[in-house]
């Protein structure tokens, strides 16, 4: 036994796991003081028992050889799909998403749309193997875009939560980049993008068009802005060195929204100020730049397209947040990676560093390479 345990501890990539332990400590740190205002540890109990069990996650799925998964690529996206439609029937309505499904009378919610996020990343990737050898034909191109589409439409038909449909959208893409599609199609594909915006702004609810028109005028909605206005002032309070821990007024007098969840990057700025600010992205940043390195040193095409898949999710989410809480992007829900508060956010990420874990001890010198 303690011959497997030194030789997994040799192969595993322990860099990935250490950088999520750290994103994790941080994060515990930073749900503790935005709780403190409810007089409970509830919030640090639950992120801190979600990441255990993302770390017995992590060593269980490192161990797996997911592309051995790959024949059965058409099975789990139906299974994806049917998941994710099931949620406008079973989910639970938060915030105008029905994201969430409560497992009876528990109070446990679980959000399917984070876990699908898995699903799609090996489905994709699988089916990206597959059509390799004529990825530019347009046949291909449009059964890609059909698999991406249906995923990433299944999602609004059951959650109608746009900023979890929009990281389907945004991992499908770069993976379809990242393994070599031409640009021309690209460049064809924004065209089309941009001459559906009249269509797609048509059947947007009132409240997400409000929390984009208040990036460019805030008395359009002062409400909707009031979320992003507190959460700049937490930032822009916490100068270079915070006001200190536990001592940030918008999140200890509850003036910022969302502390815990969409806003903890605003709790750190405050708090710790642009030095702590620094340290998330930081930590996040290096996290991304490992899985991009794992995908390169692949030594399969789906390895290598599943990994970018991870780094991408990484990477959409990551940025989109932190832009969020700077009044940059609007509001769309999307957690930090590894700090916001949500089991099922952190037991995702958990998993899918695992996957790029397993991925990296069973490289060969990388297909790019050769």
């Amino acid at each position: 036994m303690f011959r497997a345990v030194w030789h997994y501890l040799r192969h595993t990539d322990l860099y990935l796991l250490f950088l999520a332990l750290c994103c994790t400590a941080y994060s515990l740190v930073l749900i503790n003081s935005a709780s403190q205002s409810t007089g409970s540890d509830r919030y640090v109990t639950i992120q801190a028992a979600a990441a255990g069990l993302g770390v017995v996650a992590f060593i269980i799925v490192s161990l797996v050889d997911v592309e051995r998964l790959k024949r059965y690529w058409r099975l789990l996206l139906i299974l994806n799909l049917a998941i994710q439609i099931s949620v406008a029937v079973l989910g639970k309505d938060v915030g105008g998403n029905r994201s969430w499904i409560e497992i009876g009378s528990t109070g446990i919610t679980i959000q399917p749309g984070e876990f699908g996020k898995i699903f799609f990343i090996l489905t994709l990737a699988a089916h990206i193997s597959f059509v390799m050898t004529h990825l530019n034909h347009w046949r291909t191109l449009l059964g890609l875009l059909l698999h991406v589409g249906a995923v990433t439409g299944a999602v609004v038909v059951g959650s109608q939560d746009m900023g979890v449909a929009l990281s389907y959208l945004f991992i499908g893409v770069i993976m379809i980049f990242a393994a070599g599609l031409s640009v021309k199609w690209f460049a064809g594909g924004l065209v089309i993008v941009l001459s559906a915006v009249p269509f797609v702004w048509q059947i947007l609810k009132e409240y997400q068009i409000d929390r984009i028109l208040v990036l460019f005028d805030p008395d359009i909605n002062r409400t909707v802005y009031d979320h992003t206005l507190q959460s700049k002032i937490a930032i822009g309070a916490g100068q270079f060195w915070g006001m200190g821990y536990m001592n940030g007024n918008q999140t200890q007098y509850s003036r910022l929204a969302a502390k815990r969840t969409d806003f903890i990057f605003a709790v750190a700025g405050e708090e710790f100020g642009f030095l702590g600010a620094c340290l998330i992205i930081i930590l996040l940043s290096l996290i991304i730049l490992r899985l991009f390195y794992i995908s390169f040193r692949a030594d399969t095409i789906f390895n290598s397209v599943l990994a970018v898949g991870l780094g991408g999710m990484f990477l959409f989410q990551t940025f989109e947040n932190i832009f969020m809480c700077l009044g940059m992007f609007p509001v769309i829900g999307l957690t930090l990676p590894l700090f916001s508060y949500g089991g099922s956010s952190t037991l995702t990420m958990y998993i899918a560093l695992g996957i790029a874990a397993g991925v990296r001890m069973r490289a060969k010198p990388s297909w790019l390479t050769r």
